[in-house]
């Protein structure tokens, strides 16, 4: 799963696709931290808790990349990465 999000991250150029291959690689990297709490340390939490913090981390990186995302559209019409250079003029 991790693979997939980052062959999506380096392959599109789209900010949209962008961002769910960011999430994809966020949520295999919480499926790996509960597993091997679980595997390792079957009586403790503390993988899952720390999964619910990188969970609620990730819900608020992507309201605010999302925000960006609206706002680079607003100004270019597009949100193509390779257009985004253009804002610097």
């Amino acid at each position: 799963m991790f693979c997939c999000g980052v062959y999506g991250f380096i392959t599109r150029k789209n900010m949209i696709a962008i961002l769910i291959s960011l999430e994809l690689m966020l949520n295999a990297v919480d499926i790996n931290f509960v597993v091997f709490n679980r595997f390792l340390f079957p009586g403790q939490m503390e993988g899952m808790f720390f999964t619910l913090f990188a969970i609620a981390i990730a819900a608020a990186e992507t309201a605010l990349a999302i925000a960006i995302i609206i706002n680079i559209f607003r100004s270019n019409k597009d949100i193509d990465v390779r257009e985004i250079n253009k804002m610097k003029f």
